[in-house]
């Protein structure tokens, strides 16, 4: 038993440095992507058929692409595709062939990009030549909350609430969005400590922040009349929580509930207009269980609760 056991510990770390780089102590490492670099906004932005915005519904970092997408109303200058995992093959494919591509992978070639860097969501492309403008969740948002929109559209970044956006958005990216996977693929008992340490840590202070925003009559993160990008790129991983992170990825020093103003927050973020939509459950749990084979070897995929219903339910009441 004793063999069979160091060899599966050993074939487990094997598998475990294919799907996540991590340091020498364990650390996940979250590999560099491409196209980067934060673009002007194109002179021809607001013209219909130009661009278009490529995500997949299970990827959390195109998540918050699409919201912003959504609360801004960019559907008529700016066009939504979609594509899917191919597990067996560790890519993104395109539902039916896309510019001559049947993969992301072929988009990134054909638009110049290095060979050996991942093919990622969410992805700005221009639609006439296929190139690509910009490949980083978080440029991208950046780049959206500026596209041409309605009179009426809000701004998720307005100045006078700036540096405490950033400052929130700095903390989430490293400590919650990353975090959780630096919880799932911690290659040490010390690494996934340190990094559930920081997460819950992270989570506590915008639990206290909303807190202390709801006694002063406001509802977001940041003291705005809507939800800003602070909120946008929290939503993805708070909303997989409970179908992914928590069970999945080991994210369970204390349960989402008990944290009341983040969970009620949760609440108003599903239920503002559209954002439902961008929410898809079975493609989560489909996605994670059944891809992340290291993590997962059997590939079932779990049940779970109706997402509408557990994210409506008032807290639970401690026993």
């Amino acid at each position: 038993m004793r063999n069979v056991r160091a060899f599966w510990h050993w074939q487990w770390r094997q598998l475990m440095g294919g799907l996540a780089p991590a340091d020498a102590e364990g650390r996940y490492r979250r590999p560099e992507g491409a196209f980067t670099a934060l673009p002007p906004l194109p002179e021809d932005a607001g013209r219909p058929g130009r661009y278009g915005l490529i995500v997949g519904r299970s990827c959390p970092w195109a998540h918050r692409a699409w919201l912003v997408w959504t609360l801004r109303g960019l559907e008529p200058s700016l066009r939504l595709l979609f594509v899917e995992p191919d597990p067996e093959a560790g890519r993104w494919r395109f539902p039916e062939p896309f510019l001559g591509c049947a993969s992301l992978a072929d988009l990134y070639r054909r638009a110049g990009g290095n060979r050996q860097a991942r093919a990622t969501v969410p992805l700005l492309v221009d639609l006439d030549t296929g190139a690509i403008p910009l490949n980083e969740s978080a440029r991208v948002i950046e780049l959206l909350n500026r596209w041409p929109a309605a009179d009426d559209a809000p701004n998720l970044a307005p100045a006078a609430a700036l540096d405490g956006i950033q400052s929130w958005r700095d903390r989430f990216q490293g400590s919650v969005n990353d975090g959780v996977y630096r919880c799932g693929f911690a290659r040490s008992q010390m690494a996934y400590a340190e990094a559930l340490a920081e997460l819950f840590q992270a989570l506590e202070a915008a639990d206290e922040a909303l807190a202390e925003a709801e006694r002063q009559g406001r509802s977001w993160l940041c003291p705005t009349a809507g939800p800003s990008l602070a909120d946008v790129v929290l939503f993805p991983t708070l909303i997989r929580w409970e179908m992914v992170y928590e069970p999945l990825f080991g994210c369970r020093q204390r349960p989402l509930w008990q944290l009341e103003a983040l969970w009620r927050w949760r609440r108003r973020v599903f239920n503002l207009p559209g954002v439902a939509a961008t929410c898809c459950a079975e493609s989560w749990r489909r996605d994670y269980f059944g891809a992340l084979f290291p993590l997962h070897p059997s590939g079932l995929i779990p049940g779970g609760p109706d997402l509408a219903t557990l994210v409506n339910s008032g807290t639970p009441t401690p026993p």
